[in-house]
């Protein structure tokens, strides 16, 4: 791997001097990880003019966590444990003769930016912007590895739960199990919250497990994700609890169902990213659903479970090939019931076979 984060280092080095910096000071935890490895939270990355440096308040924990920073990456550690690593890396860029500096100014806090500004007057600071994040937009095969057991994972800790007693539960233990599942099957931990929402509550967005129990004729709505080497996947099913869905249930389920399957179907490369949004949109608003939807139909994932692109209605770009988002519509009736399907794709050429499903738990409507 150390070949390849000096690869992204490079990368990024020949923006920066494209804009005018002789160096960069990288602060946000995921791009100092995809740019250094495993670094601990709170180390940034200064990308110099004659040495790269992880600067660090302290040595790597090996207890934290089993991967490590880049081995060939030289370590500085403050001496003041207390101190700003993203200052110190400033000072350390002055003393190479460093006259511009790139700076991630959407990370920084304002007080931040001005201890940078004060460390060396003569340093003109300039904004790095998003540029690491457009460099992390596209996998390489090593990070969709990580994706793809991530989503193995999630897949199997949710297969599980199916297969265990439902009825009577609280949403709570039930999120609780998944994530436990998840650990146990090797999983960093969850990559985000998991949610589980019955009944009525499944006709809430972005619902909190509570203490509500399961019941026959509820739909069961969950969202989980997994976090493998850093990388996190995610994937939400909807089920219904009983052996006779309502017509109501199946016919929600079957419109979410159509809607979710245009918007895998539309990912390739080249498409915009409003195309593959407008394809999962247009069959919910063509059945009545157009007002409430959530505001866009997928994102990317990575090290982090939002990332770009964003499948929205006013997105602008196009997916590349080896790109990896979720495609996850859902409709959302209140104090009645809701259905949320969610896939985590990489995106393929038609050559290739098309978008690569990673998270393959049945989409079919069981009833539970």
């Amino acid at each position: 791997m150390s070949e390849v984060y000096a690869a992204r280092r490079d990368r990024l080095r020949e923006r920066c001097h494209a804009a005018g910096s002789a160096a960069a000071v990288v602060t946000r935890p995921a791009n100092v990880r995809y740019l250094a490895g495993a670094a601990p939270q709170d180390a940034v990355l200064l990308l110099g003019r004659h040495q790269d440096l992880l600067v660090c308040a302290g040595p790597p924990d090996d207890r934290a966590s089993p991967w490590r920073p880049d081995d060939t990456l030289a370590l500085h550690i403050l001496a003041e444990p207390a101190g700003d690593p993203a200052v110190a890396a400033a000072d350390l860029a002055a003393a190479q003769g460093v006259d511009a500096l790139a700076v991630e100014e959407h990370h920084l806090t304002v007080t931040r930016h001005r201890a940078l500004a004060s460390v060396a007057p003569r340093l003109r600071l300039a904004d790095l912007g998003g540029a690491v994040e457009q460099l992390r937009v596209v996998k390489d095969e090593e990070e969709i590895s990580c994706l793809r057991i991530g989503a193995e994972i999630a897949d199997q800790a949710l297969g599980e739960l199916l297969e265990s007693i439902l009825v009577g539960r609280t949403e709570r233990h039930l999120a609780l199990e998944l994530e436990r599942r998840l650990v146990d099957h090797g999983a960093d931990g969850p990559a985000f919250a998991t949610s589980v929402a019955t009944g009525p509550n499944s006709g809430k967005r972005a619902h909190r497990p509570t203490d509500r129990r399961v019941e026959e004729g509820d739909f069961l709505s969950v969202c989980l994700g997994a976090t493998y080497r850093g990388y996190r996947c995610e994937i939400g099913r909807t089920f219904v609890i009983g052996t006779s869905p309502a017509d109501w249930q199946i016919e929600l389920y079957d419109l979410v169902f159509a809607a979710q399957r245009a918007g895998r179907e539309a990912l390739a490369p080249g498409v915009a990213y409003r195309d593959v949004d407008r394809a999962a949109r247009q069959v919910l608003d063509s059945a009545g659903y157009g007002e409430g939807l959530v505001a866009l139909t997928g994102h990317g994932v990575g090290l982090e479970i939002e990332e770009d692109p964003q499948l929205a209605p006013a997105a602008m770009g196009k997916l590349d090939a080896c790109v990896p988002v979720t495609v996850e519509p859902g409709v959302h009736l209140p104090g009645r019931g809701g259905v949320r399907i969610d896939d985590t794709l990489v995106v393929r050429p038609e050559a290739d076979g098309g978008p690569e499903l990673l998270t393959i738990t049945t989409k079919e409507l069981l009833a539970l």
